[in-house]
């Protein structure tokens, strides 16, 4: 599994920025925000974080490099939520549904609650679609290698029986993203109760528990 946690080890180790680079990249995600990406210019970024734009270029060489600083960090964020979200479960050493249930509810929420993706899915899906469905093999691998992970601690403690996770991981990594690209959906997922009853009926048997 080691040659497969190579995306996810470099979102976790991106942060924490310096002053300078938070200003960058939060004014850089209200821009996108606002007009979207394609609309957003690196002159307006300067001007919300207050830099010159040659200090802006300094930092990020190109429009391109910021957009991927950006996605970056949103990516860690998601990361960190989900493994604050798991670690609540291992500190009251919760049983092995317990904590898929709540893995998947952290997965959903955290992909359904992305500003970001929200409003480029809305307005600009040309631009983000791509990346999330043809060329979706990093995002797959990201989600993958972290229910992987997750799959292994649990047989590691013994409350999983002892099999290959990736396979499982990537169907339920493939299961969420499709879940929130096309909310839209029979599934009874309207709220975090709702979630947890559907992951404890359909997602925790997944598991062979």
């Amino acid at each position: 599994m080691a040659s497969l946690t190579r995306l996810l080890a470099l979102v976790r180790s991106t942060g924490p920025e310096d002053h300078n680079q938070s200003r960058v990249l939060d004014a850089a995600l209200l821009a996108f925000l606002d007009f979207g990406i394609k609309r957003t210019s690196m002159v307006e970024v300067a001007r919300r974080c207050g830099l010159s734009l040659a200090t802006l270029y300094r930092r990020f060489a190109s429009k391109s490099d910021l957009i991927q600083a950006v996605g970056m960090r949103q990516a860690r964020q998601f990361v960190e939520e989900v493994d604050a979200a798991q670690q609540r479960q291992v500190d009251r050493d919760a049983s092995a549904e317990a904590q898929i249930v709540e893995l998947f509810v952290a997965f959903l929420n955290g992909l359904r609650g992305n500003k970001l993706l929200e409003r480029l899915l809305k307005t600009e899906p040309e631009i983000v679609l791509p990346y999330l469905t043809v060329k979706g093999a990093p995002i797959l691998e990201l989600g993958r290698d972290y229910l992987a992970e997750f799959i292994a601690r649990l047989q590691d403690e013994g409350k999983l029986p002892d099999y290959d996770p990736e396979p499982l991981a990537e169907m339920i990594a493939r299961t969420a993203l499709s879940l929130a690209l096309t909310p839209q959906t029979v599934l009874p997922l309207d709220d975090d109760a709702a979630i947890r009853k559907f992951a404890r009926d359909h997602v925790v048997v997944s598991f062979r528990l």
